[in-house]
């Protein structure tokens, strides 16, 4: 499968260059296999890492330009480490056997090909927890169909409603339009979200939303398209984390954390809209430190 490589068309940039001899589109991906980390996570949704954690693994490169990434030096400054296939398959395999509630594919999109061969591999050799698919959102809904019967969870970004907010911010063009089919796509696939009997999720789709200081009508746009066109078993985290890092320190409108009022006009128009099923991050939460397994950022 990796020799479609050869005119990459995994994600929505088309960009159809020969990843095989070497060549980088805009996610600056050859057709190497790079990771940053890999580790137990719990700082994720509670319904994903409850009490065993995660299992993260969080691909380098992204075909986003965000210019407030959490994760900027794997994103945007290319750290990780070149692995093969079949250790992808054993890092997996491992994360199982720490007893991770389940696989985590942390921005995975121009990796679609290397991941299918890997958990090809993992499954043959008993691996049976859900795989996650954390997503930016921007996918191919083509790339999507691929990953039937190999991912059980999508774990999608919706970041904007506004093209003019997303070329401003993440250089992007038809985010949203792009990003919603990709959503729709994805729920036809999955269906709605199911769990065991400890509260985990066991398969299904939640979209998250990153609330940027001074766009919140943005977020509000985010929200009410979710409640009008996506069905009701499909869950909504609403993320305030938000803290100025990368090139947002040097942004007027994104160079600060959110305010107060800000997160309660979000709080009050999200209960507004009776959404039935999901989380709301409080204001102040933050991720903690963890001691990652593999951490290839060197």
């Amino acid at each position: 499968m990796i020799e479609k490589l050869n005119s990459c068309k995994l994600c929505p940039h088309n960009c159809e260059v020969n990843r095989l001899e070497g060549r980088k589109g805009r996610c600056h991906c050859d057709d190497t296999l790079r990771i940053a980390l890999a580790s137990l996570h719990f700082y994720e949704e509670p319904c994903i890492s409850g009490t065993h954690g995660s299992g993260t693994v969080f691909f380098s490169n992204c075909n986003l330009k965000c210019q407030y990434c959490q994760n900027y030096e794997i994103s945007q400054l290319q750290k990780g480490k070149e692995i093969s296939v079949e250790h992808l398959a054993d890092i997996f395999l491992k994360q199982q056997q720490k007893k991770a509630h389940n696989i985590n594919l942390v921005t995975p999109t121009s990796y679609v090909y290397h991941i299918i061969e890997a958990l090809d591999i993992a499954k043959k050799q008993g691996l049976s927890i859900p795989v996650i698919y954390n997503t930016n959102g921007y996918e191919n809904i083509e790339t999507i169909r691929l990953l039937k019967g190999y991912v059980d969870v999508y774990l999608p970004d919706l970041k904007y409603y506004s093209d003019e907010i997303a070329k401003k911010y993440s250089r992007i063009d038809h985010y949203f339009e792009t990003a919603t089919q990709a959503i729709k796509e994805m729920y036809q696939q999955v269906g709605g979200r199911t769990f065991n009997g400890e509260g985990m999720v066991q398969k299904g789709v939640m979209v998250r939303h990153l609330v940027l200081p001074n766009h919140i009508l943005n977020t509000k746009h985010i929200l009410k398209w979710i409640k009008e066109n996506l069905p009701q078993d499909v869950s909504v985290s609403v993320m305030a984390q938000y803290f100025p890092t990368y090139k947002a320190k040097e942004d007027t409108l994104l160079n600060r954390k959110l305010t107060k009022k800000e997160y309660k006009q979000v709080e009050e128009y999200l209960y507004s809209l009776d959404l039935e099923n999901g989380y709301i991050q409080e204001l102040g939460e933050h991720e903690e430190e963890y001691v990652p397994e593999f951490d290839f950022r060197e």
